[in-house]
């Protein structure tokens, strides 16, 4: 028997077995959810199917998916409600800035990056929720995640305009919690510590940085995808029912402390 047995979660941004999407879905799965996921870019799509048959049941759907794109999200909309009456759990693990607009200054971020990167990163969050609305709505607790960094409130440098970004994004989850929580719908966000995934292979110096934090942490320890997998677990649950417009933070507690 599953903590979530019976429940319904769609997790977006597996790109492989290291990203912490996939450590949130192997956790949901092991608790008993029933997944769907998605990806954007057809390689993806093949790393997905490689790691299904680590998971304890076949997702209901492996479905594409650009947030960039309204018919996409549209279509992908649809989708899911010819799948399923509901959607009890919605993780938005989505990010993407040009890596000329990580690295060097932030006053050199172009136009067109500094646009790219909020609405991939950050305005996607309430696009993709608009889209699966109706479903959210018609659970009797929905948990809505996304996944954010401590970029968003210090500067990290070659973190940049991605920083900006979850700053908007942790706004967002503020403004979608009370907008949603007349509907019995909770939204949060986890601050994970530095892991080595693909997305942040793009961050110049994370190999130095996560050497150090053995040091810093009070845990003195880095975190895994499978710890904030647990952390998931917990906001998906009716442990977390009255929680919501929060950033739990799974960094061995680097976040307190001032250097």
């Amino acid at each position: 028997m599953g903590l979530l047995d019976g429940r319904r979660a769609v997790v977006t941004g597996v790109a492989n077995k290291r990203s912490i999407a996939w450590g949130i879905a192997k956790a949901l799965d092991r608790e008993g959810v029933d997944l769907i996921l998605t990806y954007q870019l057809e390689r993806f799509r093949e790393n997905i199917e490689e790691l299904v048959p680590e998971l304890s049941r076949p997702p209901a759907a492996v479905l594409p998916l650009d947030v960039s794109d309204d018919g996409s999200l549209s279509a992908f909309g649809d989708h899911v409600q010819a799948l399923w009456n509901r959607v009890d759990v919605l993780v938005h693990a989505i990010a993407y800035a040009r890596r000329e607009d990580l690295e060097g200054r932030y006053v050199d971020v172009s136009r067109d990056g500094f646009r790219l990167a909020l609405e991939v990163s950050a305005f996607s969050l309430t696009a993709l929720v608009r889209a699966l609305l109706p479903l959210l709505e018609q659970s009797e607790s929905a948990s809505v995640m996304t996944l954010t960094y401590n970029g968003s409130e210090r500067v990290m440098p070659s973190y940049n305009i991605m920083g900006v970004a979850k700053a908007a994004l942790e706004s967002s989850v503020r403004y979608l919690a009370w907008d949603l929580g007349a509907s019995r719908i909770r939204v949060n966000a986890i601050s994970a510590g530095p892991i080595r995934t693909l997305a942040s292979s793009g961050v110049k110096g994370l190999s130095a940085f996560l050497g150090t934090i053995p040091e810093r942490a009070p845990l003195h320890e880095n975190i895994t995808a499978d710890d904030v997998g647990n952390a998931a677990v917990f906001l998906a649950g009716d442990w977390s029912r009255h929680v919501t417009g929060q950033i739990l933070f799974v960094d061995s507690g680097l976040n307190i402390m001032g250097t």
